[in-house]
């Protein structure tokens, strides 16, 4: 199977219970760097990331999350399962601890990662994803975000939220990725996500994401569980997000012991996309710091 990305290897793993489609690059003896994408996304989401963390001599593994493009279109999609999958892939690959860095929803698996396996994270970066607690914390607190995030409430129904997204050969995606320099998102590019979703069952997949959590939102009464985070973290996040409000920062001091958060005025909710350099250059210097301060 040939890579999009130079220097990316694709390989496929069998997990308990899930085959898993990766990328993987960089030096098997680095640091390993596990790489989660959000939706409507696969592994590519972190083309500018990749090749940066190779050369500062990382090893990065970005896999195709439960139900997305070439990974297993199986559930249970609740965030405990999709935390049980990281382990796994750690486990599989030989790994006994990693840095975390996820992108919206891979954001989310990211923080509940961290919270329920402190002693696999290394450290964790958070792009433009709420903090579980932080998230249902900021919808009682402004109203703004529970209108921001109208399209979780669409994405409950059955199969029309599937029609709209796949109509006209995926239109409604090229709308999503609209305020993305086309530079940094080519036309090839967006012919690439497009050919994620249209694998068979990928779209159904990542949209029972948002279905499974609404469940479990609805049989909580909106509360998420508390989730602590040990690990050094940092967010990066991008302020013209449409669809999720900066507030959801406010109440991160409670749940995280050593917290860093870096706004980027001009950037939207795809950050890593639409401003890598200022991201990879955060990214970086924050995991450089936190090996330093390891060897101190």
């Amino acid at each position: 199977m040939e890579s999009p990305l130079p220097g990316v290897e694709l390989r496929y793993h069998d997990l308990p219970g899930l085959r898993m489609h990766a990328a993987h690059a960089g030096p098997e003896d680095g640091e390993p760097v596990i790489l989660l994408h959000g939706f409507p996304e696969f592994w590519y989401s972190w083309r500018f990331q990749i090749p940066a963390l190779v050369e500062a001599g990382y090893r990065v593994i970005a896999p195709d999350q439960r139900g997305y493009n070439l990974t297993e279109k199986k559930g249970p999609y609740g965030v405990e399962n999709l935390v049980r999958d990281i382990a796994h892939l750690q486990d599989h690959l030989g790994i006994e601890r990693s840095h975390i860095i996820g992108h919206d929803w891979g954001g989310v698996v990211a923080w509940a990662f961290a919270g329920f396996e402190p002693g696999r994270t290394k450290t964790l970066i958070s792009m433009n994803a709420p903090h579980p607690s932080a998230y249902t914390e900021t919808c009682r607190k402004h109203r703004e975000q529970i209108k921001m995030s109208w399209y979780i409430y669409f994405f409950q129904l059955p199969w029309l939220p599937e029609r709209m997204i796949s109509k006209d050969n995926y239109k409604n995606l090229d709308a999503m990725f609209r305020g993305i320099p086309k530079e940094l998102m080519t036309e090839d590019d967006i012919a690439l996500y497009k050919a994620a979703l249209n694998q068979p069952g990928a779209l159904t997949g990542a949209l029972n994401w948002y279905r499974a959590m609404g469940r479990r939102l609805v049989f909580s009464l909106g509360r998420a569980p508390k989730v602590d985070i040990p690990a050094p973290t940092l967010v990066i996040w991008g302020e013209r997000d449409i669809a999720l409000s900066k507030h959801n920062n406010d109440p991160l001091p409670k749940f995280v012991q050593d917290l860093r958060v870096e706004y980027l005025p001009k950037a939207t909710h795809w950050v890593q996309m639409d401003h890598p350099d200022e991201v990879n250059r955060l990214m970086l210097a924050f995991l450089h710091e936190h090996e330093r301060n390891e060897t101190e």
